[in-house]
């Protein structure tokens, strides 16, 4: 099972909701997940309704059976005054950078710095044990950037460790690649089944496997449901349009011009949506993964919505056996206190979330 469950997606596909759900879905039966975000977006404290997240572990809601979900916001500037600290021991000194600027700007301007900063703190949370050597978190997962930037934010690692082949910085860079390249880690897709997102999922599958970093699942987010059978479908898309108006007349719908040439005109789009839905699909499978699909949860997302989406996500074994951890917390010994499921409103908002 990967412990490391990294969330991508295009803009607008609800990746930010799917990590907060898969995050909740691994936490069942008293497991212990980190839900990590790297944009600065917030997004992860809106969906639980809390207050703006530190750069610190803070639990955030408790998971069915008593498991516990923690949040952090990884902050680029602050993580590296951690490095600088743990690695050079500048203390004030580095502080002091931070006052002049120095920080500031090896965030934003020195290539590659800011992505190395967020990926190795995540990874630290995915190694890191406590005294008595088990890991302090069961799963980290991570509210990461889109699809299109997903892969070289990944494996930008690489690229410094190439350019310090020696000291702090080129093995910190080492040890991050080698939990993002092995079976601990899964790079998880989230997509819509429309053209746009869909294209896009398998760009980035296919940039994600030349980097050799590992895919996991596609997410299908936001799935509408079929209203009508494939009778009424085939009877709604093709030359019966003007049977059906006859028969919804001859049931006692009249008015043609009023409501029945509305009503063939839904089914029509309706059947025309399915059948576009079904060509993505197709594509879909033609990647080679295995895939998710979640229902579109209505406008806006609400925190019972969160545990409803998590519970879908357990269903369908999402997050290589999320829906079996009962299995493998069996004998941990890891007692978990009781708790709420979390403070606060429901994000508003659309239904996937960002």
């Amino acid at each position: 099972m990967s412990r490391f469950q990294v969330v991508s997606g295009k803009g607008g596909t609800g990746k930010t909701t799917v990590a907060a759900a898969l995050a909740l879905a691994l936490a069942a039966e008293g497991r212990r997940t980190l839900l990590v975000e790297v944009e600065g977006r917030q997004g992860i404290a809106q969906l639980f309704g809390s207050e703006a997240l530190p750069y610190e572990e803070r639990r955030i809601a408790e998971a069915p059976g008593g498991g516990e979900v923690h949040a952090l916001a990884i902050d680029a500037e602050r993580a590296l005054l951690d490095y600088l600290q743990m690695f050079y021991k500048l203390g004030s000194a580095g502080r002091a950078l931070k006052k002049l600027g120095a920080i500031d700007f090896a965030t934003t301007v020195a290539p590659g710095v800011r992505d190395v900063l967020l990926t190795g703190k995540a990874c630290e949370a995915v190694r890191r044990k406590d005294k008595q050597g088990r890991f302090v978190y069961d799963h980290v997962v991570m509210d990461a950037p889109p699809t299109g930037r997903i892969t070289r934010f990944l494996n930008v690692n690489d690229e410094v460790a190439g350019l310090a082949r020696i000291g702090p910085i080129h093995n910190q860079a080492q040890a991050v690649m080698r939990v993002l390249k092995s079976p601990e880690t899964a790079v998880h897709l989230v997509t819509l089944l429309e053209e746009m997102p869909v294209q896009e999922t398998a760009d980035g599958i296919a940039e994600l496997r030349a980097a050799e970093l590992p895919v996991g699942r596609i997410v299908v987010n936001m799935v509408r449901p079929h209203l009508l059978d494939e009778d009424a479908l085939r009877t709604a898309s093709g030359a019966r349009r003007k049977e059906l108006a006859k028969a919804l007349t001859r049931a006692g719908v009249t008015g043609s011009a009023g409501l029945v040439r509305p009503l063939v005109e839904q089914a029509a789009e309706h059947a025309q949506r399915v059948g576009l839905e079904r060509e993505q699909r197709a594509v879909l499978a033609g990647l080679g993964l295995p895939t998710a699909e979640l229902p579109l949860m209505g406008e806006g997302m609400t925190l019972s919505g969160l545990y409803d989406l998590a519970a879908e996500i357990r269903k369908q074994d999402m997050g290589d056996g999320a829906a079996d951890i009962a299995e493998h917390t069996a004998g941990d010994g890891r007692g978990r206190g009781p708790g709420g499921r979390g403070s606060g409103r429901g994000a508003s908002g659309g239904g996937a979330g960002s």
